[in-house]
């Protein structure tokens, strides 16, 4: 809808339908936006506004034809769409089938208006005689003193607790309005009063189509303020409280400090418990409120976080339940989220764990759930001691998958991985992976296992006894990629861990040969290609398997996904660290086939990375050297790769062009110029680029004669090939023993790979 002013414009921006609580009528909750236009028709100002109206329907009754008077309604009012007809019959098919109650036998019994607990107070006189037909006497009680309007709230309470008396209580007109003055002016003198009309507007506020009228009031915002009060009211006690301790402490036989004390922790006792009925019902009524995310965001700016982790303070297990309730709704949105952590809300909540309520534990792990979304509060949550208490509960059925998620959230940072090794969570999920039959792992099961399996102490724990052979046989029985994985983080650590995969190296070899789940042989490849171990004759393996062909047909870009056939290059320059081996491979013509794949995927750094590093590997052997310099254009490619934007490419292509220049003087005669040419270019783009400033003359001082000094001129340091006896030997003190120089990040030396892992797909980890 637009205003046909040419100097301003007004336009709808969201409507929202509901049905009247008491008149057949419907009402519209809308947006209005409004802009003052300028001469050339552009907005100078805008401005906003919610704007209700109420559609009044006299004639409904039981034989009212609905479609054609939804139709009619949506046809006249132009702040309705007509895509929302059907949301206009169905609302109109509820007023006309909603019928008032013409006596208390005829009403139907409704849903307490919500949990019982609450209903009624401990220590509230309630009448149970109390009259719907009285209402008008009850009211007027409340404009007498502070007795008789306690007695006629707590009258009005006794009505209000019944669903059925709620629509009946609106037809006052006076109601709401008196109960709202009353506690709007006498709040601060009264706790008992203040809690009693406070749980008025609760019963109303557990039904939605009464929360605009509570918001007419702003009852919500007087409620935040008697929270605030209240909160300030405690910390007055405690400090009272506080300074009689210390005198009974600083003079123990005064029988005089102590009966004060007694006192005034009796009368803090009772007023505690009058308080805390307070802040319950407030708190719920605000936490109904919050089913709007408008109003919620009301109660947020003004501090309603603050108001809810301060009130953590507090022993009253059924107030903690309804605060930790309300903190987690209040959790999934960001800035609720920094105003929790801001709070230290993380350490209160690790003083609830554990505890023998079970409702209160079930809530604050959940709330917990929410917060290890952000990575410092999963770290706050480890410092604070709360590692060990989420471990205890994994044997407890009714709380162990929130906390395992919690738990997998925390693994999912490397500094937090190691402190597992520390608690006794490690043994207890090997057992349940291996109660799980012949049925696959949950998935936040095996999730968590994977990341545990990252760290070297924690798979040292998983691989004692015979906790790797019952992995690897599970895993090759159900064909469970999920399971390799972790098996393959496992193969990634150094040292020992590596050696106990010599048995089962027959065992994976077998299943790439299968050629069967594809996931899976991924895993299997990746497994193999991270056994650098000395001792592997990968030749004699490669031969029984007959691995050779498969590997060579995998290299062709687009015979199979691109996971696959990275895994494959990886597997290929592990294999290449064995002489005999690497001939092998440059025999049946691979190296081409790396070339090929090389320029299809030039603009993925992942498989140029890898490739480049088959090189390196294989030039360190004479036959596979003579291939790759005399018989292909590897050279070439990394002579044109040696000044990538990469730097895992760069040092690898660094690292190989240099041999390649030790041992053919062409090549390193190639090289040479090229480094030359870069470091000459880089140098001129530095002297263009800087800009001569009138108070230097000269680009190097006052002194012209400072570019004549020889030590000036360029040198060959770094550019020319090494002396032609250098070996390969040289090289020992910088490299492993399958000749993979330290230079280059990862395990043995080799390129860091984000095993499998593609540039427009998530971690596994952040799953």
């Amino acid at each position: 809808m637009q205003s046909d002013d040419p100097q301003s414009q007004k336009r709808v921006k969201k409507c929202d339908i509901d049905v009247h609580p008491t008149e057949k009528a419907l009402v519209l909750h809308y947006e209005l936006e409004a802009s003052i236009l300028g001469e050339t028709g552009d907005p100078m100002h805008k401005g906003r506004k919610d704007c209700q109206k109420i559609i009044r329907l006299r004639s409904l009754n039981a034989g009212t034809d609905i479609p054609s008077l939804a139709r009619k309604v949506v046809e006249e009012c132009k702040l309705i769409h007509a895509s929302k007809l059907a949301e206009v019959e169905h609302l109109l098919l509820y007023l006309q089938g909603r019928k008032k109650p013409s006596s208390k036998s005829e009403k139907k019994e409704k849903k307490p208006v919500k949990p019982k607990e609450l209903m009624p107070f401990e220590g509230m006189e309630i009448d149970e005689e109390a009259n719907i037909n009285k209402i008008d006497e009850y009211l007027e009680l409340l404009y007498e003193g502070f007795p008789e309007k306690i007695r006629g709230s707590t009258l009005i309470l006794q009505l209000a607790r019944n669903p059925d008396n709620l629509e009946e209580l609106l037809h006052n007109e006076t109601a709401f309005g008196a109960l709202a003055r009353v506690l709007r002016e006498d709040w601060r003198h009264s706790v008992e009063l203040a809690s009693t009309i406070v749980y008025i507007f609760f019963c109303f506020s557990s039904f939605s189509q009464f929360h605009t009228l509570i918001t007419h009031y702003k009852i919500g915002m007087l409620s935040m303020n008697i929270i605030e009060h209240e909160l300030r009211k405690y910390d007055l006690w405690q400090d009272e409280l506080e300074k009689k301790d210390k005198a009974c402490d600083e003079d123990p036989d005064n029988q005089t400090f102590r009966k004060e004390h007694d006192k005034t922790l009796k009368k803090y006792q009772s007023l505690l418990l009058k308080q805390e009925q307070l802040l319950r019902v407030a708190f719920y009524l605000l936490l109904n409120l919050s089913e709007d995310t408008r109003t919620e965001l009301k109660m947020r700016n003004k501090n309603i976080v603050h108001l809810l982790v301060k009130t953590l303070d507090r022993d009253n297990e059924e107030l903690l339940v309804l605060v930790v309730s309300f903190l987690k709704k209040l959790s999934i949105f960001l800035e609720n989220k920094n105003d929790m952590a801001e709070m230290d809300t993380v350490e209160k909540l690790a003083l609830l764990i554990p505890c023998e309520h079970e409702d209160l534990l079930n809530v604050t792990l959940r709330l917990l759930h929410n917060l290890s979304f952000d990575t410092c509060l999963r770290t706050k949550m480890v410092q604070v001691g709360l590692l060990p208490k989420l471990t205890a509960l994994l044997g407890n059925d009714s709380h162990k998958h929130v906390a395992m998620r919690i738990l997998y959230h925390i693994s999912v940072d490397d500094k937090s991985k190691s402190m597992f090794a520390y608690t006794d969570c490690i043994p207890q999920l090997m057992q349940m992976l291996f109660e799980h039959g012949e049925e696959r792992m949950d998935t936040e099961l095996i999730s968590f296992c994977i990341n545990l399996a990252a760290n070297k102490r924690n798979a040292q724990i998983i691989c004692e006894g015979n906790g790797l052979k019952m992995l690897m046989k599970r895993a090759l029985r159900l064909k469970d990629p999920l399971l390799m994985k972790m098996i393959r983080n496992i193969s990634q650590h150094e040292g020992h861990l590596k050696q106990l995969f010599i048995d089962f190296v027959g065992d994976l070899a077998a299943q790439i040969k299968e050629a069967g789940d594809e996931e899976f042989v991924i895993e299997c490849l990746g497994t193999m290609a991270n056994l650098t171990i000395p001792d592997l004759d990968w030749e004699l393996l490669l031969k029984e398997y007959n691995l050779v062909p498969y590997l060579k047909d995998h290299l062709k870009p687009g015979s199979a996904e691109d996971d696959l056939i990275l895994e494959v290059v990886i597997m290929i320059g592990t294999v290449s660290t064995d002489d005999s081996c690497a001939v092998m491979l440059a025999k049946s013509g691979i190296i081409p086939a790396l070339i090929e794949l090389l320029n299809a995927q030039q603009e993925d750094d992942e498989f140029v990375c890898q490739i480049i590093y088959v090189f390196y590997q294989m030039v360190f052997h004479q036959a596979t050297r003579d291939v790759i310099i005399k018989d292909t254009q590897a050279p070439a490619y990394l002579i044109d790769l040696m000044h990538d934007k990469n730097t895992e490419i760069r040092k690898v292509c660094d690292n190989t062009l240099d041999i390649i220049a030790e041992y053919d003087e062409e090549w390193g005669k190639k090289i040479q110029n090229e480094k030359f040419r870069w470091h000459n270019s880089q140098w001129l783009e530095m002297v263009e680029s800087r800009q001569m400033e009138d108070t230097e003359p000269y680009l190097y001082g006052d002194d012209p004669d400072a570019l004549e000094q020889p030590d000036l001129f360029y040198s060959t340091d770094g550019m020319m090939p090494p002396e032609p006896g250098l070996s390969p030997d040289f090289y020992n003190q910088f490299h492993a023993q399958n000749g993979d120089f330290n230079s280059c990040n990862g395990a043995d030396g080799r390129p860091a790979t984000a095993y499998g892992f593609r540039p427009d797909e998530p971690f596994f980890q952040g799953y």
